[in-house]
């Protein structure tokens, strides 16, 4: 009779470990571009900042663009509940 390991199942725990390292090995190199990107994205804010923009008004309109049509509405409209109801408007 043969065993699980001579029949290709492997050690359960070696098999975890495999899928685990590959999954690591994967996602290494994606933190490395995410951070460049990251660092190219400073640099453009960056430049905004010496060309006399405004860093956080870019930085909502970058969210806000994220976002549909609808959603920016609805969050427009409880702001603007919320700043009558504490006199800021």
């Amino acid at each position: 009779m043969s065993t699980p390991e001579a029949v290709g199942q492997g050690d359960p725990s070696s098999v975890a470990a495999d899928q685990l390292k590959s999954i690591i090995e994967r996602i290494e190199p994606l933190e490395e571009e995410k951070a460049g990107i990251a660092g190219d994205i400073k640099d453009v804010y960056a430049e905004a900042k010496a060309n006399g923009f405004d860093v956080g008004v870019l930085r909502t309109i970058i969210r806000l663009r994220k976002k549909d049509h609808d959603e920016r509405s609805e969050e427009e409209a409880i702001l603007e509940l919320y700043l009558q109801a504490l006199g800021m408007a």
